[in-house]
């Protein structure tokens, strides 16, 4: 049986929150830089408003941290 890998957040991935920039707006789910970034549809987050937002699909949690 093959070793499976973490990826950070690709699958919601409990109790892990992914730090976001401004640089990185606007926020969507799943991002290019997970590793499962086809693991479901596509979903515009609106982080802006308190600087936290939750992924409805995968429950990955992002925070802004500037």
């Amino acid at each position: 049986m093959a070793e499976q890998t973490q990826n950070s957040g690709a699958t919601g991935d409990a109790g892990q929150i992914q730090k976001i920039t401004r640089s990185e707006l606007p926020l969507h789910c799943p991002t290019e830089k997970m590793a499962l970034w086809d693991a479901h549809p596509r979903v515009f987050l609106p982080i802006e408003d308190n600087g936290k937002a939750r992924c409805p699909y995968c429950g990955t949690e992002y925070e802004l941290i500037d």
